[in-house]
């Protein structure tokens, strides 16, 4: 379906699954319990529907503008059996804020979606008071989040930070910055 590229297969255990899995595996602080989780960007389902397959105490919506990849996602939450608790919104993350039903989530996603500085425009918003972004990113996080100061500031997000998750499980360590949506002042 074009959801990867070719040369991603061989590697879709490692770089793309696992690398997902092990943000919210035994050990990984930053989804608690029974959270409510947004995935901004899902794509292919990456980290919402690893994230749905490997906790099943969470409630996931899946945000994502494309038909292509919107359709994708309502087949494989069909097939997986997880309609229960994953939800699909085709539309871009700024829909979900507009929504009069939308009460914010606990956590907010992305995987590969844009550079920190635009992606916390997007995302922040979909959190409630002292909900926490989770972003996974590459090896350039850390210049992201110095060049995201001004913007992080301007939301109210405080603790941006990088992280690394799963070290000894997958290789290399995935890359996360985290927040927190703090009060507006």
């Amino acid at each position: 379906m074009g959801l990867i590229g070719p040369r991603e297969v061989p590697r879709l255990w490692s770089r793309h699954l696992l690398n997902c899995a092990v943000v919210v595996g035994p050990g990984a602080p930053f989804v608690g319990l029974g959270s409510t989780v947004a995935d901004v960007g899902s794509g292919a389902g990456l980290p919402g529907l690893v994230w749905a397959i490997t906790r099943p105490d969470l409630s996931i919506t899946l945000v994502e503008p494309l038909l292509r990849r919107a359709t994708f996602l309502q087949s494989v939450v069909a097939d997986l059996g997880l309609a229960d608790r994953v939800i699909i919104r085709r539309g871009r993350a700024e829909d979900c804020c507009a929504d009069p039903d939308w009460h914010g989530v606990d956590v907010v996603t992305a995987r590969a979606v844009a550079p920190l500085e635009r992606l916390l425009g997007w995302t922040i918003p979909l959190l409630r008071v002292g909900g926490r972004l989770v972003a996974l990113k590459g090896s350039g996080a850390q210049d992201e989040v110095v060049a995201a100061q001004g913007v992080a500031a301007a939301l109210n997000v405080v603790d941006l930070e990088v992280v690394q998750c799963g070290a000894g499980i997958v290789e290399p360590a995935t890359t996360v910055v985290t927040g927190v949506r703090g009060r507006a002042e």
